[in-house]
């Protein structure tokens, strides 16, 4: 087998690449949805599992899924409706991607009053991904955060 090596010394085998999209054009919950449909790849995948006895495991799945939150609420409030989410593996890297109607850049805001509700939604993708972006489309954008592991 060929792979990483564990810290028990065993290697681990890295998966291909993957790409799982899933659409979420007029459905009701499409945070909800977006979060089960995203965990249950990562745990497919052995990527995360949020269900895990592991700590560290167990945060980087909430990391991924907190990011995948906000980037469904944002296309949501912001960018005209969700279209699609979008999640890809790559070896260890893992790339998670909403697609909204809205073709305008987002802005990430100053942080401001903590205590207040709003406008933290890309400084918690920026802080909890490794690199975060948008790539536009004739019909809108998709705004994608990656983590590797």
């Amino acid at each position: 087998m060929n792979g990483p090596r564990t810290e028990s010394g065993l290697t681990r085998q890295v998966p291909g690449r993957q790409v799982r999209r899933l659409g979420l054009d007029g459905v009701s919950r499409p945070v909800g949805r977006a979060r089960d449909f995203t965990g249950a790849a990562l745990a497919e995948w052995q990527w995360a599992d949020p269900q895990t006895d592991d700590p560290d495991e167990q945060e980087r799945a909430e990391d991924v899924l907190l990011v995948v939150s906000e980037l469904v609420a944002n296309a949501m409030t912001h960018g005209g409706g969700v279209r699609e989410l979008t999640i890809t593996l790559d070896g260890d890297t893992l790339v998670v991607g909403a697609t909204d109607r809205e073709p305008g850049l987002p802005t990430l805001h100053t942080p401001g009053d903590p205590t207040r509700p709003g406008g933290h939604g890309l400084q918690v993708v920026r802080r909890l991904s490794d690199q975060w972006g948008t790539t536009a489309h004739p019909t809108g954008k998709t705004v994608w955060a990656r983590f590797d592991r």
